[in-house]
C-alpha cells in the first residue's frame, strides 16, 4: 500500500518564524510569526522541535477554532515545518498530537499491519499508572493497547550534539536520503538524564502489561518525513533505548508508520515496515 491520502489539514498558513518565545507572551510554547507581512502570535506545541521551529524557521499552521468567547493569545498553532538542506526540501510534521491523528486515520483505513480490520478502538485510555493512546480489539478478538510516539527528528548520525562534529566528513559524503529517524531527543540538563521520563513510564508499563495480562501491547513510531533509512531509538537517551529493548524482548511490538506532507497540509501514508533498529551497539 503507497502514497494513501490519510487526512488534510483544512486550512493551511506558511510563515517564518521571528522569535521564541514571543516578545509579548513570554511561554516557550508562543512564538512571534510573520504572516502576509503581518506579525501575529502562534501556538508552537513542539516547543523548538530541536531547531525546526526556531528564529527563522519556515513554518506551515493552522488556524486555532474558537471554543468561547475568552480571547486566546494566539491565532494560530504551527503544525509544520519546511526543512531546506542540500538543496532540497521537505514538509515535516512537528505537532506532537499530529502522532495521533495520523495514527487514527491509519487504523481506521487499515494501514497498520497487523491492525487492519479491527472489531473496535477508544482513546486515551488508562491502564495501571499511564494513559495509553488507544485501546480495541483486533480482527481475531484479541484486546490490544497501543502508545503513539510522534517522531519529526532525523540526522546522518546518531550522538549527542557534541560530538556531531567529529563526524562532518561522513556526513558531508551522505546524501539527503541517508538520514536515520530517531526517538526521543531533548533538552535535559545533565547528559544522563533520561529525555522523557514520560515515554519511558509507557514502555515500561507496556512491558509490564504484556507480562502480565493477554493483552497485545504495541508501542508505534509515527515517522513524519520520508529522508531516512531506518528508525531507531537514539543512543542520546540509552536508558530509553534498553527499556525499549527489554520490551521487545518480553513480547511488546514495535512499529512504525512512515508518511509525507505536502505544502497544502496533506498527509499520505507511506509504508509501515521501515526497519528497525533496538539493538544497543557495544
Amino acid at each position: 500500500m503507497n502514497s494513501v491520502l490519510l487526512f488534510q489539514i483544512e486550512k493551511v498558513y506558511s510563515g517564518t518564524i521571528l522569535k521564541r518565545p514571543s516578545q509579548y507572551c513570554k511561554s516557550p510554547y508562543v512564538a512571534d510569526v510573520l504572516l502576509d507581512n503581518n506579525e501575529i502570535i502562534a501556538h508552537s506545541p513542539s516547543l523548538g522541535c530541536c531547531g525546526l521551529a526556531e528564529k527563522d524557521s519556515n513554518v506551515i499552521m493552522s488556524k486555532i477554532e474558537k471554543k468561547s468567547k475568552q480571547k486566546s493569545v494566539c491565532e494560530y498553532k504551527i503544525e509544520l515545518a519546511i526543512h531546506k538542506e542540500k538543496d532540497e526540501e521537505m514538509i515535516i510534521g512537528i505537532n506532537p498530537k499530529l502522532g495521533e491523528t495520523i495514527a487514527e486515520h491509519a487504523l481506521n483505513k487499515n494501514c497498520i499491519c497487523g491492525l487492519t480490520n479491527i472489531k473496535t478502538y477508544q482513546r486515551e485510555i488508562k491502564v495501571l499508572n499511564s494513559r495509553f493512546d488507544f485501546a480495541g480489539i483486533d480482527s481475531e478478538g484479541v484486546h490490544f493497547i497501543m502508545e503513539i510516539k510522534n517522531v519529526p527528528l532525523a540526522d546522518y548520525i546518531d550522538v549527542p550534539k557534541k560530538e556531531r562534529k567529529k563526524y562532518i566528513n561522513s556526513i558531508i559524503n551522505k546524501s539527503f536520503n541517508e538520514k536515520i529517524s530517531y526517538f526521543p531527543d531533548g533538552y535535559r540538563k545533565n547528559s544522563t538524564d533520561v529525555v522523557s521520563p514520560r515515554a519511558l513510564k509507557h514502555i515500561q508499563e507496556l512491558e509490564k502489561i504484556a507480562k502480565e495480562k493477554k493483552i497485545r501491547t504495541i508501542l508505534c513510531f509515527i515517522i513524519q518525513r520520508t529522508d531516512v533509512t531506518h528508525f531507531q531509538t537514539s543512543n542520546v537517551d540509552l536508558t530509553y533505548k534498553e527499556a525499549v529493548y527489554n520490551a521487545y524482548q518480553n513480547c511488546v511490538e514495535i512499529k512504525t508508520i512512515q508518511v509525507s506532507w505536502n505544502k497544502f497540509g496533506e498527509c499520505y501514508f507511506i509504508r509501515n515496515d521501515l526497519p528497525i533498529k533496538l539493538e544497543i551497539e557495544n
